[in-house]
């Protein structure tokens, strides 16, 4: 009797054997979605070979110090942040020029290029490592997007004429080589990982929910920041809020 009881309990309905299953699938899924950061860790990790024979790829446009700049006194403050913001543009040619059309006709202009915005993430990281100083240098702005319906936060660097840009030779100096066993590893991986329902199960298992309350705060702080959009800036928008974080605190 009692082996008939001890039966009927390791017996499990379906609902059960479904749910078993499901918590299977899920912990293969988190098991590979593991792996595949640890390969591309490795991958990142490979070592650079100095080539034999340095060629040139092209040309390569960045900033430097005006040269009155870096004779004064600050040449040394500027220089360490140019450092933090600075951005590369790459070419085929020394003309950095791109494809527009104008009164019907395609024409090349000149590709535009600044020095890099920071955003919040980076802007009290102190990996990233802005000084209280280098911070009056900058504005803050929120730029709306229509495809999204919210705005970004940046911060934008205010004197911009500090710095000239430089074209010189893009020269390849290493490679890094590829190794065939990592490389079907990585790809059998990401096929696999890239499927329709494994990337579902990714977005809610291991991403997250999405949190219904958060979005309707969301959507409700675009709609008043939208009704202000064509009657003051977005500088005084950020300020406004500032102005209500602190009131909260």
């Amino acid at each position: 009797m009692k082996k008939d009881n001890l039966l009927f309990f390791r017996l499990r309905n379906l609902r059960s054997r479904k749910r078993i299953i499901k918590r299977d699938v899920e912990k293969q899924v988190r098991k590979k979605y593991r792996h595949s950061d640890r390969l591309w860790e490795m991958r990142r990790n490979i070592p650079l070979v100095p080539l034999e024979k340095p060629y040139q790829k092209g040309f390569v446009r960045f900033f430097v110090l005006r040269d009155d700049v870096k004779r004064s006194k600050d040449g040394r403050f500027f220089g360490g942040l140019l450092e933090k913001i600075n951005t590369e543009m790459h070419s085929p040619t020394r003309k950095f020029v791109k494809k527009k059309r104008s009164r019907g006709r395609r024409v090349y202009v000149e590709k535009e290029q600044r020095v890099a915005n920071v955003y919040p993430h980076e802007w009290a990281n102190p990996k990233f490592g802005l000084t209280e100083r280098e911070k009056r240098y900058f504005i803050r702005k929120d730029n709306y997007c229509p495809i999204r319906k919210s705005y970004r936060v940046y911060y934008e660097f205010t004197e911009p004429w500090r710095f000239v840009l430089r074209i010189k030779p893009n020269i390849i100096t290493h490679y890094k080589p590829l190794l065939s066993d990592l490389e079907k590893e990585i790809d059998e991986t990401d096929s696999f990982l890239n499927r329709y329902k494994v990337q579902g199960i990714i977005h809610k298992t291991i991403y997250g929910k999405p949190d219904p309350w958060k979005d309707k705060y969301i959507r409700d702080r675009t709609k008043s920041l939208k009704a202000f959009h064509y009657t003051i800036s977005a500088t005084a928008i950020a300020e406004l809020l500032e102005d209500a974080d602190l009131l909260r605190i």
